[in-house]
């Protein structure tokens, strides 16, 4: 029987925790033996997809800290990591915005802040690092990106 192992976090909604999620998402999959190069593709698409959260889901509102959502609420990035033998499978949650058009969202160079002068290349940068994207979003509840790598020669997702 394959393994299994789970971790749920909530951090503030910052770009400094970006690095956080980035260690935290190595140091719980180091177990699986990742490749040098393979830890560090799911690390770099965990930061895109914290980025997004922070930037795109909450319009950067999180960059002072204790800055809150209208309710009193912080914003917060949720995160989910689960691995299943040698399959990791990343979640990153917001509680912002939401995307209107994903389709759309997902195409290289599209950006919803141009004047933060943003590549757009978001989803194509954690698309081509993971074996697996799946986005869903609604619009004023925000958006939920799981990201799937298996480590390894195995091919099956």
């Amino acid at each position: 029987m394959e393994e299994m192992n789970y971790l749920r976090c909530e951090f503030a909604a910052v770009s400094k925790n970006e690095a956080l999620a980035r260690a935290i998402v190595a140091s719980f999959l180091v177990g699986l033996d990742p490749t040098v190069d393979e830890l560090t593709d799911l690390k770099t698409a965990v930061s895109e997809a914290v980025t997004n959260s922070v930037i795109h889901g909450y319009g950067n509102i999180g960059e002072v800290f204790g800055e809150r959502k209208a309710g009193g609420e912080m914003p917060v990035v949720e995160m989910i990591c689960r691995s299943e033998g040698r399959k990791a499978v990343v979640t990153v949650k917001d509680r912002g915005c939401g995307i209107k058009n994903i389709e759309e969202a997902r195409q290289p160079l599209f950006t919803s802040a141009p004047q933060l002068e943003r590549s757009g290349l978001g989803f194509s940068i954690m698309e081509s690092f993971c074996d697996s994207l799946e986005v869903y979003s609604e619009p004023g509840k925000g958006t939920e990106v799981i990201l799937t790598k298996v480590f390894g020669n195995q091919t099956e997702v």
